[in-house]
């Protein structure tokens, strides 16, 4: 699967920005993920859609902030980021994999599959 994200920018304090991913495939069958890294950090996770989109799953940091969505028919994966503040700063990847089980969902080396990266800059 080849993952293309797109959507990252700078954006004040509070402000609002939405990333998309686009699959190469059908993406039904796959657990598709948002992770972000900063610098001089390790890559976190940040939330995630299981297969068959049977569950959401979100880092504790984004939650109620930030919403995790996929539309299997244009085979994407979007986050809709919302009151976004400084530390959200980070390069955000796209991630899937189609056999990853449910209990390794936060773990970045569970997933076979990346996008390039998409930098969100978070700034007054």
């Amino acid at each position: 699967v080849q993952l293309q994200a797109s959507g990252g920018g700078s954006v004040q304090p509070g402000g609002s920005l939405r990333l998309s991913c686009s699959a190469s495939r059908r993406t039904s069958a796959t657990t598709m993920a948002w992770f972000r890294q900063a610098p001089g950090k390790e890559r976190e996770f940040v939330a995630a859609a299981f297969r068959w989109s049977s569950s959401i799953h979100y880092a504790e940091s984004v939650k109620g902030r930030f919403t995790i969505s996929r539309d299997n028919a244009k085979n994407t994966l979007y986050v809709q980021m919302n009151s976004l503040k400084q530390e959200d700063t980070a390069v955000y990847y796209c991630a899937a994999d189609t056999s990853l089980i449910l209990s390794r969902v936060r773990e970045p080396s569970a997933y076979d599959y990346w996008g390039q990266g998409t930098l969100v800059t978070v700034s007054s």
